[in-house]
């Protein structure tokens, strides 16, 4: 591992590998320490652990350039520790595909003791490491695949919720959706973070190979007001206050699919107060001309999530809404 000074921002190299072309290719932290020789707190940022998942890594770019302006006028207002994992899996960030590149290995299911010597099992296990000796609470940056579009959210597992909500609750999501534990996020970096007693929230927002400027800017403003909140940053003029999220749990999860096959077309975007019977979209037969369903809510509340990508099947999720939620 190596680290190096610009100013006060210190870049380090957590972790490297060679790629079977003979590339080098590194995982980069960059970090602003502490104005205070005990900091407060440290918070690590980390996006990028599917390469086709860009809202994050926009995240953290507008997260560095503002806390390099904050550096460079106001350096005591750092009274604690924020450390920033950019793009964690650089090489599928770059060719903008989920899974690790060669091996076709989604790299956040390799945390938990993942048996093998590849690259990407070597690189997880340094990555958490590293993030559990330089972390107080961790942030996991995520945008959805390429057909759903999701409301900025965190996803808590049930067991967790009751660390995490608190934390949450400042991170100017639209709703925080505790759902039932399963045992395919065992092998995820956040649910190992919170198992090693690290609280870690997952935030999903956006959609896969896209970046909403909305969204990212209402994410920084969260994370601004959550850095505030810990007392890792205090300044003259702190963040203005956020809406409090919505809390939901799994029985308030309405999910919508489609029957058939076909082309779905939406007609509405993520809708904050939907009305039970209210028309979401059609999916239709290109071939015939006909309408095979009309897709509407089952449910009023919160429409958090909506396809965006027109070819279905039946079964194929169409969007969720999160009922019983409206003021």
């Amino acid at each position: 591992m190596t680290a190096c000074k610009d100013n006060l921002l210190q870049s380090q190299i957590i972790s490297s590998y060679q790629t079977p072309s003979g590339q080098r290719v590194e995982i980069l932290k960059q970090s602003f320490p502490s104005s205070r020789k005990r900091p407060v707190k440290r918070v690590a940022f980390i996006a990028g652990l599917h390469g086709n998942e860009l809202e994050g890594v926009y995240i953290c770019h507008l997260l560095t350039k503002h806390l390099k302006e904050l550096q460079r006028t106001q350096p005591k207002a750092f009274l604690g520790e924020i450390h920033i994992y950019p793009a964690v899996n650089p090489q599928a960030t770059a060719s903008g595909t989920r899974l690790w590149p060669f091996l076709s290995i989604d790299f956040n299911r390799q945390f938990g003791g993942s048996e093998g010597n590849s690259p990407a099992i070597k690189c997880a296990e340094e990555l958490i490491n590293d993030l559990k000796s330089s972390a107080d609470i961790v942030i996991d940056f995520h945008a959805s695949n390429l057909h759903l579009k999701e409301t900025p959210q965190i996803r808590i597992t049930e067991g967790f919720h009751k660390k995490l909500i608190p934390l949450g609750v400042h991170c100017n999501v639209d709703l925080i959706w505790v759902h039932p534990p399963s045992p395919m996020f065992k092998s995820t970096l956040g649910y190992n973070m919170n198992q090693s007693k690290v609280p870690t929230l997952v935030i999903e927002t956006g959609i896969a190979l896209r970046i909403n400027q909305n969204f990212s800017n209402r994410i920084l403003l969260g994370m601004l007001n959550l850095l505030y909140y810990a007392g890792v940053l205090v300044t003259s003029h702190p963040p203005p206050p956020v809406d409090h999220p919505i809390i939901t749990h799994p029985s308030q999860v309405i999910p919508i699919h489609s029957e058939h096959a076909g082309l779905f077309v939406g007609h509405t975007d993520i809708k904050k107060n939907i009305t039970k019977g209210e028309i979401i979209g059609e999916v239709v037969n290109a071939k015939s001309g006909e309408t095979l369903q009309e897709v509407t809510a089952d449910e009023s509340g919160f429409l958090f999530t909506v396809r965006k990508h027109p070819l279905v099947y039946p079964g194929a999720l169409l969007g969720r809404i999160a009922k019983d939620i409206m003021p």
